[in-house]
Order: C-alpha cells, then structure tokens, then sequence
C-alpha cells in the first residue's frame, strides 16, 4: 500500500464471521475501515477508532439507506474510496429454525430479505459512485453458493436474493466499468463461524472435496485481493470459495 495515502474500506455486515475477518485483515494492512450497520459499535469493540468510523443506519429501510449513504459522503468528504464490500445477509428460518421453502414462506420475508442482500448493495453503491471513482475503486458482493444450487438449509428467499445479487454483480460490472471502478462477487460456501453446529458441519464436511468447511480469514483474503492492485484487471467475476462444493 502506498505509505502516503491510507486506503479505506466501506464494509456491511462487520460484526461476525467473515464480515469481522474482513476488518481484521484490512485493518492490518492499515486500511481505514468504516462500517455500517443498525446497531451501534459496542463499548468494547476491539478495533481503534472503531466509533468514529462507523455508520448507524438500518438496512432493512430504503429511506435509512439513503441517509446513512449521506452520512458516509459526508465523512469521506473529498477523499477518495478504495473498495465497498457488500457482506451483510439475512436468511430466516422457520419457528423450529427449519428452512424456509418457496411454499411456505411469506411474502413479508420475501420483501425483507430481498431488501437487505439485494436492495441494499445497490443503493450503496450509486450512492458511493463518485467516491470510489476517484479511486478508481472496487466493489465486492457476496453472493453464496445458494445462489447457484439448491441448499439444504438456506432459505429460498435467501437464494434467489444471491442469485439475484449474482447478476447484478454483471450488470454493474458493466455500468460502473466505464468509471474505472470494477465489480466482482465471491460466492462462499460452507465457512466455519460461530452459528455453524457441529451437527451441521458433520453432515456437510464429508460433500466437499477438501473434505472441510472454509475459514472466514480464507474468505477476507480473497475480498483483500479483489480490492487490491492485484486484481485490477478483474471485473464482472464471481469467484467460488466453497472447497470445490459447486463442481
């Protein structure tokens, strides 16, 4: 990274998993990270500045996006931004924590979980286009193997939010091109957190041909690489971080 100028990073979705293993493997090349969510930074957040360069803001609301997408204009004000990553997901589950099927789920979930992993990654990037243009920056979307397959426990609103956010990862590679700001997606498959049972994992290690779930830090590393100078040729890619799960 260049020593004079501090990159800097709009990610959602920082609080767990891969969303955490991000802000740790940016921070540690000295990106300035800021982040967004609706909750607010909790008092022992681990991570420097961590208040100061974070956006209160609900994502499930159109008309919340659209100010906390001010409020992030506002704090960059002429500077530039390197990368956003659109992490944050939701995926209900039934009362029984079962998987929400095209049957049975309501049409008020629909709604909610298209607004969040779909709606809400385009709103923050037309509203960020002029910034990360001056950078000439990169987006990433996190789409998911659901979005290709149909999973045993992801949602079906879940996955046709992915497959959904697949394509728009296309279409905006393609309107955001001429702006010198590149658009690329990862797809992960099963990662390692702290809401994967052992059950789960036993069930579903013994599918993918490395034989084991993948780590939020694998994960971080190749969103680093996507925003970094390695890839600057790279544009309109969905990259599979799934152990070969997808063949």
């Amino acid at each position: 990274m260049n020593d004079e100028i501090q990159k800097t990073l709009v990610l959602t979705g920082a609080s767990r998993g891969i969303g955490h293993a991000t802000v740790k493997r940016f921070s540690s090349a000295g990106w300035r990270v800021i982040t967004c969510s609706r909750n607010p930074v909790p008092e022992n957040c681990p991570w420097q500045a961590g208040s100061d360069n974070h956006i209160q803001m609900d994502l499930h609301s159109i008309k919340d996006l659209e100010r906390g997408s001010k409020e992030i204009v506002k704090k960059l004000g002429d500077s530039p931004l390197h990368a956003l990553v659109n992490n944050a997901g939701i995926s209900p589950k039934d009362s029984s924590m079962g998987r929400l099927n095209s049957l049975n789920t309501s049409l008020e979930i629909w709604k909610d979980v298209f607004q969040v992993n779909f709606f809400a990654p385009i709103i923050l990037a037309r509203s960020l286009k002029n910034s990360l243009e001056l950078a000439s920056g990169s987006i990433v979307n996190v789409t998911s193997i659901a979005g290709s397959r149909v999973h045993e426990f992801a949602g079906s609103a879940y996955a046709t939010s992915k497959a959904a956010l697949a394509a728009l990862t296309r279409e905006m590679a393609s309107d955001f091109g001429p702006y010198g700001i590149r658009v690329n997606a990862i797809a992960p498959g099963e990662i390692k957190t702290e809401i994967i049972s052992p059950e789960s994992e036993g069930v579903m290690a013994p599918k993918i041909p490395l034989g084991r779930f993948g780590t939020p830090e694998e994960v971080a590393q190749t969103i680093y690489f996507l925003c970094s100078d390695m890839s600057h040729y790279l544009n309109g890619s969905e990259i599979h971080i799934n152990g070969g799960q997808h063949v």
